[in-house]
């Protein structure tokens, strides 16, 4: 668990399917200046029944964070864990945010699903389907190359810190498909946030099936971050820093 910092409106972050939370670190610094944020790392939790492990490490967090409710925000993946906390602990949600987040209902494709069945092997061909689904959408946030590069060389730092481990990645994608979240939406009281990007840019996760839970949790409200898929919160962390603060606020 890390406190970030920061002062204001508690916030817990849960990073995406990568796992460590360095890799979101443009958001949490720009939440940080408005918020008291804290996160930590997927892998902190190791054994069996991981989603009950995941919440109880946000619930440690939320305790560092504050002694009254939180709100909680997951990243993609991280977004499912998030589902799970604010539907089984409701009065420690102040409000849900689920940034690129997929349904419950969504399945990965069999290209992914094989990747997850042989994590090692299948490194090199993730990578490089990761690199060809992410270029139109740093296209989009950074037209100029400089801008490009330099965003590319920032998070190949981060992600040479904190590296990634496909092992985990794997178990962690098995365990979701073994676990049945819908449910969970239902159950979810607190205000909802759904951040997207654009449809044509986020090749990751398909935007309609974040847009899911605009059915699936009553009240829940959509934002937008403008010419970004996936990767809006790091490539534009002002921008979804300030539509997550607005909607803490209202």
């Amino acid at each position: 668990m890390v406190v970030v910092g920061g002062e204001g409106p508690p916030i817990v972050v849960i990073p995406g399917i990568q796992g460590r939370w360095r890799w979101m670190a443009p958001l949490v610094d720009a939440l940080a200046r408005r918020h008291r944020v804290v996160t930590f790392s997927l892998n902190e939790a190791r054994g069996d029944r991981l989603f009950d492990r995941w919440c109880d490490l946000v619930d440690r967090s939320a305790a560092a964070a504050s002694r009254g409710p939180v709100a909680i925000a997951g990243l993609s993946f991280g977004g499912l864990i998030a589902l799970r906390y604010a539907a089984s602990r409701p009065n420690r949600t102040s409000h849900l945010v689920l940034i690129s987040t997929p349904s419950p209902r969504w399945r990965p494709d069999a290209a992914s699903l094989g990747y997850a069945d042989r994590p090692w092997r299948s490194l090199p061909a993730f990578l490089r389907r990761t690199r060809t689904r992410l270029a139109p959408e740093l296209a989009a946030a950074f037209p100029q190359r400089a801008d490009r590069t330099a965003f590319s060389v920032s998070q190949t730092g981060r992600l040479l810190r904190a590296p990634q481990s496909p092992a985990r990645m794997a178990d962690w994608i098995h365990a979701w498909m073994a676990e049945d979240l819908t449910p969970d939406s239902a159950r979810v009281t607190a205000p909802t946030l759904v951040v997207t990007g654009e449809p044509a840019l986020d090749r990751v996760v398909p935007v309609e099936s974040s847009l899911e839970y605009l059915s699936l949790i009553t009240g829940a409200e959509h934002a937008v971050i403008a010419d970004t898929g996936h990767l809006g919160v790091i490539t534009k962390p002002d921008v979804a820093a300030g539509l997550i603060g607005r909607f803490l606020a209202s």
